[in-house]
């Protein structure tokens, strides 16, 4: 049977139902995009997943019993031989640049029509999809600080597939700390830069997919300041470029090793050597000591597609748990135990299971629901006609993609752990896809700043960002939600449970504000990370509330038999979230508002005991 990675139908309910996106075909740039070409767009994307990505997942695992893996040899690396063809036809269907401007050779569409794609490559193998991944961000990286000769040289190429890219930030003894970094770059006086020095923890650093590498690499120009006030981004290409623009000789780029790691072994997570043999040359991107700013671009929609990431692979691991639990025959119900010659039924019959997979099914849907809108308001701030109207939309996501980024890959974790335990003693056997999926999550919360440092970004930067505006126009956007599901009939009870929550979210939030403002700043960010947690609790309440009024609304009309199922089953899920998960996070708001001194007065000896 071929592995599903996402639920169609939702997919579809979330796009059409709730956001509607094909309402943006009335703007002249998505003219194309109605909702038969939306539709047609998700089933070619489906296709490709299960007919040629998904089988490659396990086949670029080398911790499932298959020799392919990553080889390093020589200075250079080769992916997988599967992931190949895959990749060719992932390019001919132009699929890399799904967003981006058709002059550079993208399609044009909006985002929030490119991310139902996107989840489902990502949850078809997230290692396979790095590469192309990595490459769409230097491309966005050189789209809008790159010089025009450099936007020439680099855009067609890298949104095409035909070129890689990368982004170079970490060193061995500058992870997170990107300011204390030692790759340097001396300006050689004709517009280019001799660039020297050592990166660590590159994915994709290298790929035999492409002809040739660009690398946006941090480095410091000589005499400039110290920290990241000094750091400066520099596009440094594999291969030299000859004039014509075709791949010519070595660059001094050299690949030093491959990480062996827990999870994601399709994907070379490499250490470079920039400039070994004083040869390596680049090209200044932006301006000099503006490289955090313009690395950020990158980060911020990296960010974005690890929350995807992490989600999907749960969405994956719950869509393989379904079918299991329909398909394995174990134990007898509850209700016959006792009945003379009792029949064995699929274990989706048992009370505990079918707790498991709701459970995995509150998250996944909610999660959905959250990226698919964060997406939208790509859209929206692009199409803004009021200056008003784009700094509220962007500022919505800065609040969200911390919270995002965070919440969707510690959850979507907790889903693939789930996702393992409805198969049992299987889940745990290499035979069956649950465990990778679980061991190529873990990197999600850790990659692309970590769930701690999105925290803190949350408290320290976000929260307070133009007096709190953006966070006040989240809990505004949750209030409209909520105002209409108390206009629906059956919903008022569900509604007035989730304002609970986000009046006492908006109070939790002018309590960590002031005290991260206060001489315990210290206790505020040690409780940085329940607090992010909470206000995704909350949008994970606010999302099923939105989803079953919008199911109520279309049960209330003309509606097909498996389709009343699937929207009783919205209306079900947020039931089951705002009795059994909710009350969690109200409880978790105590504790954070407790604001504890325990962290920061424990002693660091009695850590060591």
């Amino acid at each position: 049977m071929a592995q599903e990675v996402a639920d169609n139908r939702d997919q579809e309910f979330v796009l059409h139902e709730m956001l509607n996106v094909a309402s943006f075909s009335e703007y002249e740039q998505f003219a194309d995009f109605n909702k038969k070409t939306v539709d047609m767009i998700l089933k070619e994307a489906r296709n490709l997943v299960t007919k040629e990505i998904v089988p490659t997942r396990a086949l670029g695992d080398v911790e499932n019993g298959h020799p392919e893996g990553c080889n390093h040899a020589n200075g250079s690396v080769k992916v997988p031989k599967s992931y190949h063809k895959p990749y060719e036809l992932f390019c001919e269907g132009e699929w890399l640049a799904m967003s981006d401007n058709p002059e550079w050779g993208g399609q044009g569409m909006p985002h929030c029509v490119s991310i139902a794609p996107s989840e489902m490559f990502s949850g078809g193998n997230i290692s396979f999809m790095m590469y192309p991944g990595l490459s769409h961000g230097a491309a966005k990286i050189v789209e809008e600080f790159g010089t025009q000769e450099q936007k020439d040289t680099y855009l067609k190429k890298l949104f095409s597939g035909e070129w890689g890219g990368t982004m170079c930030l970490t060193e061995p003894e500058a992870g997170t700390d990107v300011g204390n970094l030692s790759t340097t770059a001396k300006d050689n006086g004709d517009g280019t830069y001799t660039i020297t020095g050592n990166k660590i923890f590159i994915s994709g650093g290298d790929s035999d997919l492409v002809s040739n590498i660009l690398h946006p690499v941090l480095a410091r120009i000589e005499g400039a300041p110290a920290g990241t006030k000094g750091i400066s981004l520099f596009a440094v290409p594999k291969y030299k470029i000859n004039g014509d623009g075709t791949p010519g000789e070595s660059n001094d780029v050299t690949i030093t090793g491959i990480e062996e790691k827990m999870g994601l072994h399709g994907n070379c997570t490499c250490s470079i050597s920039f400039g070994s043999n004083g040869n390596c040359v680049g090209t200044l991107l932006g301006e000099e000591n503006k490289g955090m700013k313009a690395m950020f671009v990158m980060m911020n929609e990296a960010r974005f597609g690890v929350g995807l990431q992490g989600y999907a692979l749960g969405s994956a691991s719950y869509m393989n748990a379904v079918n299991y639990a329909k398909e394995r025959v174990q134990g007898v119900n509850l209700m016959d135990m006792f009945n003379e010659n009792p029949q064995p039924v699929t274990i989706i019959n048992h009370p505990d299971v079918r707790r498991q997979l709701l459970f995995m099914k509150a998250y996944v849907d909610g999660m959905r629901s959250f990226i698919y809108y964060s997406s939208r308001l790509f859209d929206l701030e692009h199409l803004a006609k009021t200056e008003e109207d784009k700094n509220k939309y962007k500022g919505l996501l800065e609040i969200l993609i911390p919270i995002l980024k965070s919440y969707c890959t510690d959850k979507g974790h907790e889903v693939c752990t789930q996702g393992i335990q409805v198969y049992g003693g299987y889940g745990f056997i290499k035979e069956y896809p649950q465990e990778q999926l679980l061991r190529d999550c873990k990197i999600t919360s850790i990659y692309e700043g970590t769930n701690g440092v999105q925290a803190m970004d949350l408290l320290g930067r976000k929260l307070g960002m133009k007096k709190g505006k953006p966070f006040m126009d989240l809990l505004g956007e949750m209030n409209v939600a909520i105002a209409d599901a108390k206009a629906t009939e059956g919903l008022n009870e569900m509604a007035e449970t989730v304002e609970k929550a986000v009046n006492k979210l908006g109070d939790v939030a002018m309590h960590m504000g002031l005290t991260a403002m206060s001489e315990k700043v210290m206790d505020a960010f040690g409780s940085a990370t329940p607090f992010l947690e909470v206000c995704g609790d909350v949008v994970m309440a606010w999302m099923h509330l939105w989803r079953a009024t919008v199911a109520t609304k279309a049960m209330a009309g003309k509606v097909k038999k498996k389709d009343m199922a699937f929207y009783q089953g919205q209306v079900v899920t947020a039931k089951y979230y705002m009795e059994q998960l909710l009350p969690n996070a109200m409880g978790k708001m105590d504790s954070v508002k407790n604001t504890s001194t325990a962290i920061m007065e424990m002693p660091l000896e009695a850590f060591i005991g």
